[in-house]
């Protein structure tokens, strides 16, 4: 039986986060990521009900075709990947699952991070722009969730 390799614990960066309880090599699949799929105008429902909402905290994993993962409802550790600005992680699509893998070698407590590259649609609020900064820490931090 192999022995777990990420624990959810407290993150520097935000709230919670997923972290290697051992070293893994780049390339490695990680965890799939998990949660009822919805469309996107019920997510924007469940966020605007939604206490974690408020904290900033959402679960929402977009799939590109009008359809997210809410990994808030029937999610697993995976909702607790945290945005990077110098991701260690990267998420792909395997047969319809979202699965994370490593980009780099990642080191045993080391916290595993994605590049969010978060998208705003036309007609959405400047001033929403703002609800989206990022604390990575990086040096090469851009200071939000948003795409480049």
């Amino acid at each position: 039986m192999p022995s777990r390799r990420l624990a959810v614990r407290r993150s520097a960066i935000h709230g919670r986060g997923v972290f290697a309880l051992r070293d893994i090599a780049a390339g490695t699949r990680l965890i799939e990521y998990r949660g009822e799929v919805i469309a996107w105008d019920v997510a924007h429902d469940r966020y605007n009900t939604r206490s974690d909402a408020a904290n900033g905290t959402t679960y929402f994993f977009d799939l590109g075709d009008g359809q997210v993962i809410d990994g808030g409802a029937g999610g697993n550790s995976a909702r607790f990947v945290n945005h990077g600005c110098r991701p260690n992680c990267e998420a792909l699509d395997e047969d319809g699952h979202i699965w994370f893998f490593a980009l780099t070698d990642i080191a045993e407590g080391d916290e595993l991070l994605i590049d969010y590259s978060l998208e705003f649609d036309e007609g959405d609020a400047e001033d929403e722009h703002d609800d989206y900064p990022c604390s990575c820490g990086a040096p090469e931090c851009r200071r939000t969730m948003l795409a480049a």
